[in-house]
């Protein structure tokens, strides 16, 4: 099992990597979850898949497993910046919540956002924690080697159980929220607590 972090200026070196992760985005997304988003060609994506993102693939003999988005919170590209802050400003078309945060979502070159997180159904539930684990682990690898002092994500809103689990340091930064059948709440990781 490999963790790699995918950037617009390294992808030619991964081969189909980055191909495959939105292909098992749709995967997961699309068919299984049965949401509604963009997708071409057997992959997924939306306006926050730019240069200025960065992709973390758990992988496994050409298999993605798991992913992540990484986006800066400085990003800009058209109306859009980051999903969180996007939301709260009601660009979104009220598919995620306004009313996600306390305060006004942040824009600071060491706070970084990830999204579009998933775990193959694909991959047995006997692995899947230690597949959960390689992908958490690698998601703040590359947060902290991009400057990031902490990152944001909508995530479970069971998250201060498996934070703990992994050795996480998580802030609640805004209510728990019903939608999309489940309970999910904005909370933001902290990097600098741990260094290994």
């Amino acid at each position: 099992m490999q963790t790699t972090t995918i950037s617009f200026t390294n992808m030619h070196t991964h081969g189909e990597l980055f191909a495959n992760v939105l292909r098992a985005r749709r995967q997961s997304f699309i068919v299984q979850n049965n949401w509604d988003l963009p997708q071409a060609e057997g992959m997924e994506f939306d306006q926050y898949d730019t240069p200025a993102s960065r992709w973390v693939a758990v992988h496994e003999r050409g298999e993605v497993l798991a992913g992540i988005r990484l986006t800066p919170t400085t990003a800009r590209c058209g109306i859009y910046s980051y999903m969180i802050r996007d939301a709260q400003r009601g660009i979104l078309g009220g598919s995620i919540p306004k009313h996600l945060l306390f305060d006004e979502a942040p824009v600071d070159e060491h706070v970084w956002e990830s999204s579009r997180v998933f775990v193959s159904h694909a991959v047995p539930m006997g692995v899947r924690r230690k597949v959960h684990a390689e992908l958490i682990a690698g998601l703040n690898q590359a947060a902290r080697e991009l400057g990031a002092t902490r990152h944001l994500g909508l995530i479970n809103a069971n998250w201060p159980r498996w934070y703990r689990r992994c050795g996480m340091e998580g802030e609640a930064m805004g209510p728990v929220l019903n939608f999309d059948d489940g309970e999910f709440q904005v909370v933001a990781t902290n990097l600098v607590q741990k260094l290994h």
